[in-house]
């Protein structure tokens, strides 16, 4: 009987540092970001349809870089 809460601590000790490590790696990185930033809608779609692998071998169309272009504009 006396093991069963040391048992659960150490389970909820455990599962913290699964979640820590989880949430780590789900984080977007940076450059991710910044692509979903200013990505039309043409390419977000091909990513979604294609994954990002198929969606990153394909060559991006040159344009330039507008900078303060907002998002809900763009759309």
């Amino acid at each position: 009987m006396v093991l069963f809460p040391i048992a659960l601590m150490l389970f909820a000790l455990v599962m913290e540092r699964v979640e820590n490590r989880l949430r780590k790696l789900l984080e977007p990185d940076p450059e991710v970001q910044q692509y979903l930033d200013r990505a039309t809608n043409a390419e977000v779609s091909d990513l979604t349809k294609l994954g990002l692998p198929a969606a990153a071998a394909r060559p991006r169309r040159a344009r330039p870089a507008a900078k303060g272009l907002d998002v809900a504009q763009a759309s």
